[in-house]
């Protein structure tokens, strides 16, 4: 199945089963050296925090007196398995070597997940066997561990095989299935263990996996064990007395090798490995242990930083990179969470006025990541975060006014780009207009030139106003008769390109009025022009006209009027 099963989650986690199969996939000496195993738990816990599962790593204590001949074969040390340890009532458990490869492996795993609050119960004997008292007393949801008797010491949902990436899943076993599809209680499966063999026990030899089943299955889960502990394994050869290696119903030969008759140690034994499933060595759910690891710890990224450096060496932006987003994710699941609960009870508040505030600012752009939907965030509060990526389907359970705000602005940012574009053809006009204007000009003052009945004559530098520079056209109006001296030196073809001065070194100053003709109803002009400069560009057009004694002639009026009126509609067609 798919991670949906496990968010929103606590789960204890079986420490030492993830590690062994962490270190089975990297066998190399490579590999240990650079600490893969520990990479690979570190995106494993990175991608379980995005999912908001609250995480407790459970370890294993001490192996207990019944399982030491099992732990000797296992580790395959060479030593022969002694009488006494094939009678767990001789013995007692024995310490695990906590200067072993394996034990600084699980304190290396432990120092990550404290950095990032992941708290930590030392079991006092089987790991998987805490982790199931806490699953059957409802502490946790689940159990991860690739243990198959969990179940035998209680527990309700465990989860096996993680895989993670794309399509990554988790595989969930669930003991009501268990119950209801396969007929086998919690009893019946102890038994089971007793029959084909386990960590505590060799089992019955030449009994199968099918044959033990229909033993078992034909006394029921309900009163197997009052069966066994009334007539021993014995019960079993009259089901199967029509097969002669039924009929012994001895135990493993490696437990009968002494020659003796151990019928009543056998009785015992069997009666041990019951109790040791049932009533294992563990925490209980009220002791301080357990209330400590329920308590939430807080991230401590600087922590994990300096672990990161250390173990792979990272920098601290590397590590920021890889875990800060999937914190931010865990918490708008929680924001999510709290918005989801308070509308269950009938309190809708909104967005604004949340108890705690949402950690998305904004959504910043619509995504798809490996065929999903996703958004583009902007968090806020978020130990510095900027921006990163989540699933459309959050967002709409955490904050669907963030996705109406974002919709919203995409949508007035649509409109406002549909305004049609400036076509080439109008930029072109807009040139041509300026040209246009720039030869009217130069025509109309002509006219006003070659008209004047007042004597008054305009002239224009041969660098007048173009297109491509709107340069300053100058028009210059002299009187012809009765000159100012102090302008006597211009005449003839040498006034058109003299600029009249404002300022004269005798001191003489000339006071200019400035009109705008492109006001719908400019000042009639009453004084006669002695300098006139017109300043020409593609919206403004201002003539500067210097004081004189004499009035303007109705002709000047009215060529004025008319190069106002045309500038005004090559205004109207420019804007």
């Amino acid at each position: 199945m798919g991670y949906r099963r496990i968010i929103n989650k606590r789960i204890c986690i079986d420490l030492s089963c993830w590690m062994v199969q962490l270190q089975r996939v990297n066998k190399s000496h490579c590999s240990i050296q650079d600490k893969l195993y520990l990479k690979s738990l570190f995106h494993r816990l990175r991608a379980l925090i995005a999912l908001n599962c609250s995480l407790i790593f459970v370890t294993d204590g001490s192996i207990p007196a019944i399982k030491l001949a099992t732990y000797r074969k296992r580790l395959n040390s060479g030593f022969e398995v002694a009488e006494d340890e094939t009678n767990s009532t001789k013995t007692c458990s024995l310490r695990r070597n906590m200067g072993s490869e394996f034990s600084r492996m699980i304190k290396e795993a432990k120092s990550i997940g404290l950095a990032l609050g992941i708290p930590c119960l030392d079991g006092i004997e089987e790991a998987e066997a805490q982790c199931a008292l806490l699953n059957s007393e409802s502490l946790c949801d689940g159990c991860f561990t690739s243990d198959s008797d969990v179940f035998l010491f209680g527990a309700r949902t465990v989860y096996r095989d993680i895989c993670l990436g794309e399509g990554g899943h988790v595989v969930c076993y669930e003991m009501v299935d268990i119950e209801s599809k396969l007929g086998f209680g919690r009893n019946s499966l102890i038994v089971l263990a007793l029959l084909l063999g386990s960590d505590y026990s060799h089992g019955v030899h030449g009994l199968g996996p099918e044959s033990a089943c229909q033993i078992v299955k034909s006394v029921g889960d309900n009163n197997i064990l009052q069966r066994i502990a009334s007539e021993g394994l014995s019960f079993a050869k009259k089901t199967k007395s029509s097969r002669k290696q039924t009929q012994r119903n001895s135990f493993h030969p490696e437990v009968n090798a002494y020659g003796t008759d151990n019928n009543l140690d056998r009785e015992n034994q069997v009666l041990h490995v019951i109790d040791a499933y049932l009533k294992p060595e563990c925490h209980t759910a009220d002791s301080d242990a357990v209330y400590r690891v329920l308590a939430q710890l807080p991230f401590q990224r600087v922590k994990l930083q300096e672990i990161c450096v250390q173990f792979f060496g990272w920098p601290p932006e590397k590590t920021d990179e890889y875990i800060l987003p999937k914190i931010a994710e865990r918490d708008l699941r929680r924001f999510a969470n709290l918005r989801s609960t308070s509308s269950e009870v009938g309190v809708n508040p909104p967005l604004c006025k949340m108890p705690v505030k949402c950690p998305v600012s904004a959504i910043v752009k619509q995504r798809k990541v490996q065929g999903r939907e996703c958004f583009e965030v902007l968090w806020e509060g978020v130990y510095g975060l900027e921006t990163s990526i989540v699933p459309a389907d959050l967002i709409e359970r955490a904050c669907p006014e963030k996705i109406v705000e974002f919709e919203e602005k995409r949508a007035l940012g649509k409109k406002q780009n549909h305004r049609k574009p400036r076509t080439k053809k109008s930029e072109n006009r807009s040139s041509s207009t300026v040209a246009e204007v720039d030869l009217r000009l130069q025509t109309l003052l002509l006219d006003i030139e070659s008209g004047s009945n007042d004597g008054f004559k305009f002239s224009y530098p041969s660098t007048a106003v173009t297109s491509e520079d709107n340069k300053t056209a100058t028009a210059t109006a002299v009187q012809s008769e009765n000159q100012d001296p102090l302008f006597a030196e211009i005449q003839g073809d040498n006034y058109c390109n003299a600029a009249l001065p404002c300022d004269i070194d005798t001191g003489l100053a000339k006071k200019h009025e400035i009109i705008d003709l492109l006001s719908p109803s400019p000042p009639v002009i009453t004084r006669k022009l002695s300098s006139c400069n017109v300043i020409s560009d593609q919206r403004n057009l201002v003539i500067d006209l210097s004081e004189s004694e004499t009035e303007m002639s109705p002709e000047h009026v009215r060529k004025s009027r008319e190069l106002r009126l045309f500038l005004a509609s090559i205004r109207d067609d420019i804007s």
